[in-house]
């Protein structure tokens, strides 16, 4: 059996990982400035993460949610500690997109309602209905359950004429867009959609799947700002490659059981895979080292001659150019090993693990130095 060629990927097999390193099967060395879709938050092979995977594989693998699982309150907890949601429940999922599509089940039951409002360039998932409120047409898919009404980023006044409809169950958006091309909403912007998710009984879901666990600098990309969402959706560097998802949701929630099921989701092994992340970003100090690594990171991009903007915050940067960035990309992997990637056809995207040094900084700097004075971007 063949497998089915939905990839394009690059002609390059990792076998061993080690912090912000990937080795090839050729023994190449190369420095990973994407992470795997934003995915290793620790680095790759944490020896605390290894450990603790290995002894409850040793005592038990896995069993249904029928029974009690005291990791699922001992990651709740550890949660609670890092992001300071003290009175929100947590929902564990598999993975984002279907952290998004319970976000929006729970919201339609809330209020009654079934449209969702998203905006342009926002990406969700790629399940049914976390597909329709992406903004990625080749992708897209109608959803029966939730009609999709699509906005500009920043634009308060539109946002407030849907709103006062009255009609819609949920607002979607993400800390900040990872997928179409880094963009932070203004925390002015964000304050104000908040309050306009209020006061038309609207759920305002908060999309930190890319954006979340420190990335940014803090544990949350809208901690930047003093809203507090109804639902969080997390995953990605949730459990540094082990698939796990969740949704953390404001006490004005009422469950009620079947409410929400998933099979595996919070099992034994992704709970000790979330808890070692916890641990390791909390006795690691990595959102701090997120904000000031980011930042020098930043500053020496900005100096970049070729570069059209740098935006971002902390660890989660986009690199936009004037033309395509195929053959920049290209050549940072196969000429200086540096993986990045992409967002759209102008944007790098770099996402690297938190434990990513001021001296990995330099080597992306270096590289992109070097391409960019031997070649025009086409």
């Amino acid at each position: 059996m063949k497998l089915f060629d939905v990839y394009p990927s690059f002609e390059i097999t990792p076998i061993k990982g080690q912090g912000a390193y990937v080795w090839d099967k050729n023994g190449k060395k190369y420095v990973d400035f994407y992470g795997g879709h934003a995915v290793m938050s620790i680095g790759h092979s944490h020896p605390h993460y290894i450990q603790k995977i290995e002894e409850q594989l040793r005592q038990l693998g896995f069993y249904s949610n029928a029974t009690q699982n005291p990791l699922q309150e001992a990651l709740a907890q550890k949660l609670t500690q890092l992001s300071g949601y003290v009175d929100y429940s947590l929902f564990l999922c598999n993975s984002g997109a279907e952290a998004n599509e319970s976000a929006f089940t729970l919201a339609s039951h809330h209020t009654g309602r079934t449209k969702v409002l998203t905006f342009t360039q926002g990406f969700h998932g790629r399940t049914s209905a976390a597909r329709a409120v992406t903004d990625l047409p080749r992708i897209a898919s109608v959803n029966a359950q939730h009609e999709v009404v699509q906005v500009p980023l920043n634009d308060i006044n539109v946002v407030q004429k849907h709103l006062q409809t009255g009609e819609f169950a949920a607002v979607i958006i993400e800390g900040v867009q990872g997928f179409g091309g880094i963009h932070v909403p203004s925390s002015d912007f964000m304050e104000q959609l908040a309050k306009a998710c209020t006061a038309s009984q609207t759920v305002l879901i908060l999309d930190e799947i890319q954006s979340g666990y420190g990335r940014t600098g803090r544990f949350f990309a809208h901690q930047y700002t003093r809203i507090r969402p109804d639902i969080i959706t997390i995953a990605k560097g949730m459990g540094n490659g082990f698939p796990i998802g969740g949704m953390l949701i404001s006490p004005e929630f009422r469950p009620w059981k079947g409410m929400l099921g998933t099979t595996f989701g919070g099992n034994h092994l992704a709970c000790v895979a979330g808890l070692a992340v916890l641990e390791v970003i909390d006795q690691e100090n990595l959102m701090v080292k997120a904000a000031k690594v980011g930042k020098y990171l930043q500053q020496k991009l900005n100096s970049v001659a070729g570069i059209k903007e740098v935006r971002g915050k902390g660890l989660m940067i986009g690199l936009e150019f004037d033309c395509s960035v195929a053959a920049l990309r290209e050549q940072l992997l196969y000429d200086h090993r540096v993986f990045t990637g992409v967002s759209g056809t102008h944007v790098l995207r770099i996402l690297p693990p938190l434990t990513i040094t001021q001296s990995d900084a330099d080597w992306l700097v270096n590289a992109l130095q070097s391409v960019l004075q031997q070649v025009t971007v086409v």
